[in-house]
């Protein structure tokens, strides 16, 4: 099992976790799109040769962004992640994806 957590800007929230629902990820036992979001600020500096989403090159953004956690189980996480890349909208998304241990 892994614990996928990824931002996303709010434009996208609700796109992107049905993306990663529909992949597979959130299911705890009998219940599915399982997960835990909060809303925080995220920042970020496009660099020359990036084709930012939100910003302009050099310049210092700031952007309402969700926070997002949820579980994968092991055969599901490859095609999640891939699920994830397409529906967001940043060119580099921020994610992390951590091996569970089981009890």
């Amino acid at each position: 099992m892994y614990k996928l957590c990824f931002y996303v800007p709010k434009s996208h929230l609700e796109k992107t976790k049905a993306a990663v629902f529909s992949a597979g990820a959130g299911q705890i036992g009998d219940y599915d799109q399982c997960c835990w979001q909060t809303k925080g600020q995220g920042q970020f500096r496009p660099l020359p040769g990036s084709e930012p989403f939100i910003g302009d090159q050099g310049a210092l953004e700031t952007v309402e962004e969700y926070r997002v956690e949820m579980v994968c189980a092991d055969d599901r996480i490859r095609a999640v992640i891939a699920a994830f890349r397409l529906a967001h909208p940043y060119e580099e998304p921020a994610f992390d994806c951590w091996l569970l241990a089981e009890f």
